[in-house]
């Protein structure tokens, strides 16, 4: 069942205060679906937000996701919190055999300050035992509090949120559930190259969406759909990085995002937003609101799956990502996870929570400035080394977010004249002992391009400054040049 986009199209404006008539969007299969009506802020935004409803996602979710069936045990677990329940259900080892007493941890607070954070009685024992599937919920009450104030999207207005191992175990387990093998997908080039094996091993056709500095092309995005081949189902989905890309380093710009929002009602996909970098922004201008932000300006919301990691933030190996958006998305994804791992390890949860508590909302935004602040410098000492060393042999735009440089190589005295950066990069410059990635292998169908991606996330300025010094000496290599000479023959 999909939308045609002229049901979806029209945007309804609500008097500050009043009610409207229910909004009616009907399937392309003639089934009429009633958004109920909600009063208005005045100021654009509903104050009460419409949400399609359950069934309507039905329609986007894979065979696998529909075969998929609810844990019979995990269902039932939260009844045994009903008082007087007396629960033979699941089999919890039990806790007097296990051997932790408390855990002592020491941490920073955003001002140096050193925390010493104790995790002991019911706090311990819920990060020893099985939990939930979705996560721990003292957590999941503190992220839903977090995107809240970060993306204006209150609790009760019917998303939700799951933790994952990681916002790449999520996203993995959501293409699943939303992609059939062999589907068309929507996705952006270049594109994030941990992602490109799930969509291969789907056989997807891959559809690429062509990006520039300002983030996804809308305009190539509308070409393609709207000149889609008549008869052949449209993408369902369209995945995204809009803050830092990795490996372009752009940021979409609001008008980008609002074009793409547009689209994505229009022409009936979801949007996968891939968000590790969104508080690594560090640009000169306001942060644009995210999608699952700005997705509240449309007239029924629910088109977009939001993807958040804290690896970037608090630690890469403590494994902990959540999901925003759709509840029936989110269960397909549970519903997953269940079948798999049955949840992200809760001690983690429990140490992560811990900290997060002890800093409050402000600390973690104070935490995150920090964080930013620091790559941010990273990447100044990136570019000055770009310019030292690889002015006149390289072009790049600075990033305003993330921890990666996507520059394209001048391999010949021609700009004009595409080169391939494969070999310099996997031979000449490995054979002078630096490491990068050569682009082809984030473009979704393998062209050969004379892109590199750098990251500068780990080294010191010294080390920047010789790597970069050492990658120009592989391009003069390749350009036949010898001690600033071009070799003849």
């Amino acid at each position: 069942m999909t939308l045609t986009p002229a049901q979806l199209a029209a945007k309804v404006l609500i008097p500050n205060g009043e009610l409207t008539r229910n909004v009616k969007i009907t399937h392309s299969d003639g089934i009429p679906v009633e958004v109920p009506a909600t009063p208005s802020t005045g100021y654009g935004t509903p104050s009460v937000v419409r949400t399609l409803p359950a069934d309507y996602y039905t329609s986007f979710l894979s065979d696998a996701a529909k075969k998929q069936k609810a844990s019979p045990i995990r269902d039932l677990w939260p009844f045994e919190h009903v008082p007087g329940m007396i629960s033979l259900l699941a089999g919890k080892p039990n806790p007097e055999t296990f051997p932790f007493e408390s855990l002592a941890i020491s941490a920073r607070s955003p001002t140096k300050e050193l925390l010493n954070l104790t995790l002991d009685g019911e706090e311990l024992a819920e990060g020893l035992q099985y939990g939930i599937t979705p996560g721990l919920p003292s957590l999941v009450r503190w992220i839903h509090g977090l995107q809240e104030i970060t993306h204006g999207r209150k609790a009760n207005e019917d998303w939700g949120i799951t933790i994952g191992a990681g916002s790449q175990d999520l996203i993995y387990k959501a293409v699943i559930a939303l992609v059939n093998p062999t589907d068309s997908v929507l996705l952006e080039s270049p594109l994030y190259a941990g992602v490109m094996p799930i969509f291969e091993s789907l056989s997807c056709e891959k559809i690429e969406v062509h990006t520039d500095a300002d983030g996804i092309s809308s305009s190539s995005l509308r070409d393609i759909l709207e000149n889609w081949p008549a008869g052949k189902p449209k993408p369902r989905v369209l995945y995204t990085v809009p803050y830092g890309c990795n490996p372009t380093g752009m940021t979409a710009t609001i008008e980008r995002r609002k074009e793409v929002l547009r689209l994505a009602h229009e022409h009936d996909f979801i949007i996968l937003e891939d968000d590790p970098y969104y508080y690594l922004y560090y640009g000169e201008t306001a942060r644009p609101p995210s999608y699952f932000s700005l997705e509240l300006e449309e007239p029924v919301v629910g088109r977009v799956l939001r993807f958040d990691s804290l690896s970037k933030i608090l630690s890469a190996g403590i494994r902990i990502g959540f999901a925003s958006g759709p509840k029936p998305l989110l269960n397909a994804i549970d519903r997953h996870t269940s079948a798999s791992n049955l949840q992200t390890a809760s001690l983690t949860q429990a140490i992560v929570f811990k900290l997060l508590e002890q800093w409050g909302y402000e600390g973690f935004k104070a935490h995150t400035e920090n964080v930013s602040a620091f790559y941010r410098d990273r990447r100044d000492v990136f570019e000055r080394a770009m310019q030292t060393h690889l002015k006149g042999l390289a072009e790049w735009t600075t990033p305003q977010a993330g921890m990666f440089f996507w520059f394209k190589l001048l391999l010949t005295a021609d700009a004009s004249v595409a080169g391939d950066s494969e070999d310099v990069v996997r031979t000449k410059a490995t054979e002078r002992g630096v490491l990068a990635l050569p682009g082809t292998i984030f473009l979704p169908n393998g062209q050969k391009t004379s892109y590199v991606r750098a990251s500068f996330s780990l080294n010191t300025e010294a080390e920047i400054f010789e790597a970069l010094r050492r990658l120009r000496q592989a391009v003069l290599d390749a350009r036949g040049v010898e001690g600033g000479t071009i070799v003849s023959g």
